[in-house]
């Protein structure tokens, strides 16, 4: 006689049987004719151009985390906001000590410079004979107005 679990892990087999039966099937069955715009990267009907692969921004992914930490911040709030006065003074300084970590945090991140949105200008190296590949120096401000004034 099968258990509960028993019935729970004939149907997970069952269904992965059914799984790997269909996917078998559909590679038999299938026409494979690719060809260049087939294997085309998609970019939502505009012409791709370059390599797929570039290097992504950290800058996106540093922004995307702290907007989860405040995300979590603000549904820990909203529930405790509304019972406030059935939890009592205990459950308030709780919410002050988790606020004010917070704002710690977000001044921390503020004094690192994670929060800036301008992009910072690239450097392009360039390659020097005899001393090889070198960091291009930002020209001064008073040469760039006389560039731009003889135009």
């Amino acid at each position: 006689m099968l258990t509960e679990f028993g019935f729970a892990l004939l149907f997970i087999i069952t269904g992965a049987i059914f799984v790997g039966v269909a996917l078998f099937v559909s590679k038999l069955i299938r026409p494979d004719r690719p060809n260049t715009i087939k294997l085309m990267t998609y970019e939502c009907g505009e012409i791709p151009f370059g390599d797929a692969r570039v290097q992504f921004n950290n800058r996106f992914y540093i922004i995307g985390l702290l907007f989860l930490i405040f995300e979590v911040e603000i549904l820990l709030l909203f529930p405790w906001a509304v019972v406030f006065k059935e939890v009592g003074w205990f459950a308030f300084f709780a919410m002050f000590l988790f606020v004010f970590l917070i704002f710690i945090g977000f001044i921390y991140e503020l004094g690192k410079g994670q929060l800036k949105w301008d992009v910072p200008k690239p450097s392009i190296p360039k390659y020097v004979d005899g001393v090889g590949v070198v960091e291009q120096e930002e020209e001064p401000e008073s040469d760039k107005l006389k560039i731009l004034t003889e135009v």
